[in-house]
């Protein structure tokens, strides 16, 4: 069953402000569309792989979004941005669901993430020593063109 730390651990920043106060938070698929940016298509894929599971439904059927609706995304989004494998996030929102003793295996997952995106941000700082070196030797060729271009 859901825990106190599965409604809390959300995302480790401060979160947007959200468009309506808690309890008549209440959102059309396309409203959560419009405010995240992610298409129904999507949010419908989420729901149905497990990685946004237990949307509420109005009386016809609707999809009902929450605020901590909106805040699981906002952190879905962080994790797609590191790169992490949807398969990972899958698995990250089962155990969030299943409680505080998968604290440990949660942490793991984050902290592998973690390490991928530290390797991601050193490889992007040598493209980008490369590029600011490039910049840097066609700007100087600028000014003195009577040297000779290379590369």
């Amino acid at each position: 069953m859901e825990s106190t730390s599965a409604r809390t651990d959300i995302c480790a920043s401060a979160p947007r402000a959200h468009p309506r106060p808690a309890g008549q938070d209440r959102y059309t698929i396309s409203e959560v569309a419009a405010f995240t940016g992610l298409t129904a298509h999507t949010l419908r894929w989420y729901e149905r792989i497990g990685l946004m599971p237990h949307v509420d439904r109005s009386h016809t059927g609707q999809r009902r979004f929450t605020n901590r609706d909106l805040d699981w995304l906002a952190f879905v989004s962080k994790l797609r941005l590191t790169g992490m494998p949807v398969a990972d996030m899958v698995r990250y929102a089962e155990l969030l669901r299943e409680g505080d003793h998968t604290f440990e295996e949660r942490q793991q997952l984050l902290e592998a993430t973690r390490r991928d995106v530290r390797n991601r941000i050193a490889e992007l700082q040598g493209t980008l020593a490369v590029l600011d070196f490039k910049i840097d030797f066609y700007a100087g060729a600028r000014r003195t063109p009577e040297r000779g271009l290379t590369t």
